[in-house]
């Protein structure tokens, strides 16, 4: 999408039409293949791209991209997520107090969003993610969500997963390890998480979910950033004599 709460690319996005930022995604996705084909056998890496329905046309994009490359579906991993809907219209900026994005976790929304979902990359998807799964939305008690999800893995063969958010995510991980349908298998098979030198409280619940076989997936592994601007980062990766980022 265009624009993302202030972030500004101005310097290497020449042009945010659709058709401007494809060509930009084609490039970036082309880059990541080839960095891939230049690893030899025994470090090869399967291309990783992270979609979601609320990234404006990334679905699009990169549905685009594989196909028109002929790219099959095992030589690449896609995981998109569902439960924001993207609504500013491929505008950059909006009036006061107007969203980008708009949260849902209801099933009505994942009915809609997983069939577009499917039409978009569905060969490519290997997971699909609650995004920024959090007490208040009521994703982890709405049962007929959960009947949902599990009945798309079996039809589908997409892992299921869920992103959190916000200060609970351990207890928010550890709520979601005991959600089972049916009374069975266990719903999700992984959780993406934000945690980086500055936020360590999820380490226990993600360690545990990762005995209990649960996929981890970090986010924000940099703190978006303030990770290379901490002062006792900054002195201990000058003492170590390598960089913030490298340490962190």
């Amino acid at each position: 999408r265009p624009g993302y709460i202030n972030l500004q690319r101005d310097s290497h996005l020449t042009s945010r039409s659709v058709e401007g930022m494809q060509q930009q995604a084609n490039k970036v996705i082309d880059a990541l293949f080839q960095q891939s084909r230049s690893l030899s056998k025994e470090e090869k890496l399967i291309p990783w791209l992270d979609c979601a329905r609320s990234y404006g046309l990334s679905e699009n994009f990169v549905g685009e991209f594989l196909r028109s490359n002929n790219v099959s579906p095992t030589d690449v991993y896609v995981s998109s997520k569902w439960g924001y809907t993207y609504v500013a219209d491929w505008n950059v900026e909006l009036g006061e107090g107007e969203p980008h994005e708009v949260k849902d976790h209801s099933l009505e929304n994942f009915l809609k969003q997983v069939q577009e979902t499917s039409e978009h990359i569905g060969e490519y998807v290997k997971l699909y993610q609650v995004h920024s799964a959090t007490f208040d939305s009521g994703i982890l008690t709405n049962t007929k969500v959960h009947e949902a999800l599990s009945k798309c893995r079996e039809e589908k063969g997409w892992k299921i997963g869920l992103s959190v958010s916000g200060p609970s995510q351990d207890d928010l991980i550890r709520e979601a390890m005991q959600i089972k349908v049916c009374g069975e298998q266990r719903l999700f098979d992984s959780v993406q998480c934000t945690y980086n030198i500055l936020e360590q409280r999820p380490h226990d619940a993600l360690i545990e979910a990762h005995e209990s076989g649960m996929d981890i997936i970090i986010k924000e592994g940099l703190a978006n950033g303030r990770t290379l601007s901490n002062p006792t980062l900054k002195e201990l990766s000058s003492t170590l004599s390598c960089q913030p980022d490298q340490l962190a």
